[in-house]
């Protein structure tokens, strides 16, 4: 049964006039997840793991219970799920915990990756070999998809860790995580997956991808900012040391050590963000009504419609996985007589609101050959009169620039 996309919006603040196309920046609010934020701190607001009064022991308990929501989500067991800030700190955290344990050692090893990675998953890599002494290798895009054939060759027993998108937050081009895992885990290799761009798009297995580690954020899957999971395999998880230390993480404290407490806790130093952890868990109960399988099928004919008459416009290349089963829902594009922010600008003046740059993935329009562009990315919440709006108003932009 189609979405009705109508219906859907009712479950959002009012938008406002015009076209929402910027969800792979971040995605809309639904009210039930603000419902739940302000239930928090309305009903029980208090710190959590740490007191016995009524709304302490609640908001622990509703936070615990999001653990293991999030958990069921991408088929993982809770006590292999970190509550992060986001898929930056995600990033971050777990390539200092591998750099700070034993799990990557030997002077002939190699970290991989890939040229279509976002920056949040490349830079820390970039920081993690240059402190390690070692080569930082990066798997080719043939067209907007990785190129398999030369990553398979890349894969040796060199390998000490790759990192590789889900999805491709500039063509919403899905990779075969799957294949790869299994090509680097041959080689004994630790697999690390960045899912920020996937999820809410399509369904999440950890156990079918087959890797060791896995991140995203919450806000761009109608979650608040400022939260975010990562996960990592227990067998892993045990091997590896914090990287952020203070209160809740310790079993006890000496005057000159500590030890650590069990997993998950020794990797949530602090106060995390109860809040928005809590609307994270309103999120996934938003998504999972409206099934992800149902909004990929509705994303799908969008991005078919979106490629179909954006390459009607004369100057206009579509930079897209024109698969559109293999699309998230991104459908990015170049104007040759246009920078990308002076389409976005013309476009905004008649409220459809994209992306204009290079969206933190400089290496992949590098490999494109192109400095930028511009991004619509759709959502449960569009249409295809909101596609319309798009091609109309990216016709009056290209007209604009070639008079």
């Amino acid at each position: 049964m189609p979405l009705d996309t109508l219906k859907i919006k009712k479950e959002f603040p009012p938008i406002p006039d015009g076209v929402y196309l910027d969800s792979a920046a971040t995605s809309l609010t639904p009210l039930a997840v603000m419902d739940a934020e302000l239930e928090y701190y309305t009903d029980f607001r208090a710190n959590v793991h740490r007191g016995f009064f009524k709304e302490a022991v609640r908001a622990t308990e509703r936070y615990e219970e999001v653990r293991k929501r999030v958990a069921a989500f991408i088929h993982a067991d809770p006590e292999e799920i970190i509550f992060t800030s986001g898929a930056t700190e995600s990033s971050n955290m777990f390539v200092r915990m591998i750099d700070e344990s034993a799990v990557v050692a030997g002077e002939r090893m190699e970290i991989l990756s890939t040229v279509m990675e976002h920056h949040a998953g490349l830079v820390p890599l970039q920081q993690f070999a240059r402190r390690r002494g070692l080569p930082l290798r990066l798997i080719p895009m043939k067209g907007v998809a990785l190129d398999y054939e030369e990553g398979a060759q890349m894969i040796t027993k060199k390998t000490a860790l790759l990192s590789v998108m889900l999805a491709s937050n500039v063509s919403g081009a899905i990779n075969d995580v799957h294949l790869l895992a299994g090509l680097a885990h041959r080689e004994g290799a630790i697999v690390v997956v960045d899912a920020t761009a996937a999820a809410g798009h399509i369904p999440i297995d950890v156990q079918q991808l087959g890797c060791d580690a896995l991140y995203f954020s919450g806000h761009k899957m109608f979650a608040p900012t400022g939260v975010g999971v990562l996960f990592v395999k227990r067998e892993l998880l045990e091997k590896l040391s914090p990287s952020v230390f203070g209160g809740h993480m310790i079993s006890h404290v000496g005057e000159q050590v500590s030890e650590w407490a069990e997993i998950p806790s020794r990797f949530e130093a602090g106060t995390k963000n109860i809040a928005g952890v809590i609307g994270l868990g309103a999120a996934i109960d938003f998504l999972e009504r409206h099934d992800v399988n149902e909004i990929h099928g509705h994303v799908k004919e969008l991005v078919t419609y979106a490629v179909i008459e954006l390459e009607k416009i004369p100057g206009v290349t579509v930079i897209a996985e024109k698969d559109p089963e293999k699309n998230i829902g991104i459908v990015s594009f170049v104007c040759a007589w246009a920078h990308p922010h002076d389409v976005a600008e013309i476009l905004a003046r008649d409220n459809v609101a994209v992306r204009p740059g290079h969206h933190c993935a400089i290496l992949l329009h590098a490999a494109l050959r192109i400095p930028a562009s511009t991004r619509a990315s759709f959502h449960l919440y569009n249409s295809k009169n909101d596609v319309d709006m798009l091609v109309e108003s990216v016709k009056k932009a290209c007209a604009i620039f070639t008079q």
